[in-house]
């Protein structure tokens, strides 16, 4: 059996996430029993969400044991197999984790899932055509709703969710406004993404500048709101914000570090009777084949074009997930295991 590289989490942070958090490990794959499959992993995702489970407070989640495997989504192919519907050399994705090879109990209902790569690459199934993807689908059909002609606004724009967001929400007819960090990603949302506008938050660093700037972008102000953020971004967004409007709550990354996230003016939910909804895709699992149809559609025919971002090696693991807290990578944020 092969040797296996992980990373775990070896300590809590303290404030901001360092790379002395984690350690490198190496262990011995088991020997395989009845209805397990070994999965050597092509690529990790690396995903916003995981820093919040780092910590060992309250939260949606359980957070990351010490000791253990960093838990993430993976892709990869079967290299050996004792399920009868698993074959060597099948395409699947999974949880297996921040490590080269993952044993998966194969009868264990969603542990794995067989993809076809002949029209959709397979780093996507992490991306567009996975969680990430999946994500913006519900946050804009289930909780936004939007109406042809409506003006949708999301942050980190050029991100997987993102991405995402603005080809679902184009395919419905919306204004599609986007928010991302410096002049290539913005000139991406829009040139290749097809957004409507996006506007460079580096450029806008407070509220007073920030709304200015959603104002021109959005001239008849903000119908839907798609929030990765939080922080002044929020506040500004509030205040473009139409009657009824509404709001998809899918994370919080300004305040991953722990510190709160005040609101400078919630009194504009209740003038704008609006509707803030948070949710947690993994809770809404009845809805992934609708949305991961409509999603693999629009990459197989060009609509959606994600971009990624690609460390080499499991080793660089930890800079490229501090990186991404960052906002340091462009597109899906995924590490390259083969």
């Amino acid at each position: 059996m092969p040797t296996n590289k992980q990373i775990h989490l070896d300590n809590r942070p303290e404030g901001e996430a360092v790379a002395s958090n984690f350690k490198l490990v190496t262990a011995q794959t088991p020997e395989l029993k009845d209805n397990q499959v070994l999965v050597r992993h092509h690529y990790l995702s690396l995903d916003p969400y995981m820093r919040g489970r780092m910590n060992d407070s309250k939260s949606y989640a359980q957070p990351q044991p010490l000791g253990q495997t960093m838990q993430g989504g993976t892709v990869g192919e079967v290299v050996e197999s004792k399920h009868p519907k698993y074959a060597v050399g099948d395409k699947v994705v999974g949880f297996g984790g921040w490590q080269e090879y993952s044993v998966v109990d194969a009868s264990q209902p969603g542990a794995l899932k067989k993809v076809d790569t002949t029209h959709v690459p397979l780093s996507h199934y992490l991306g567009a055509v996975g969680m990430p993807g999946v994500t913006a689908w519900y946050g804009l059909v289930k909780i936004i709703a939007p109406k042809a002609g409506e003006t949708m606004v999301i942050t980190a724009a050029s991100g997987a969710v993102g991405s995402a967001f603005g080809a679902l929400a184009k395919a419905r007819g919306c204004r599609v406004v986007g928010i991302a960090g410096g002049a290539d990603k913005c000139k991406y949302v829009t040139d290749e993404l097809g957004f409507d506008a996006c506007i460079d938050y580096r450029l806008h660093p407070d509220v007073k500048s920030m709304s200015a700037a959603l104002k021109e972008a959005c001239p008849n102000g903000i119908d839907g709101y798609f929030e990765n953020v939080g922080g002044y971004i929020f506040d500004a967004v509030l205040l473009r914000a139409n009657a009824f409007a509404r709001v998809a709550l899918c994370g919080m990354i300004a305040g991953y570090d722990g510190q709160p996230l005040p609101l400078a003016n919630p009194a504009l939910i209740l003038i704008n009777r609006m509707k803030i909804e948070g949710f947690i895709v993994s809770e809404h699992m009845e809805v992934w084949p609708e949305a991961l149809t409509e999603l693999g559609t629009l990459v197989g025919t060009g609509k959606l074009k994600p971009r990624e971002s690609i460390a080499q090696g499991i080793e660089s693991a930890p800079e490229a997930f501090l990186g991404l807290l960052k906002g340091r990578n462009f597109g899906k944020q995924l590490v390259k295991l083969i």
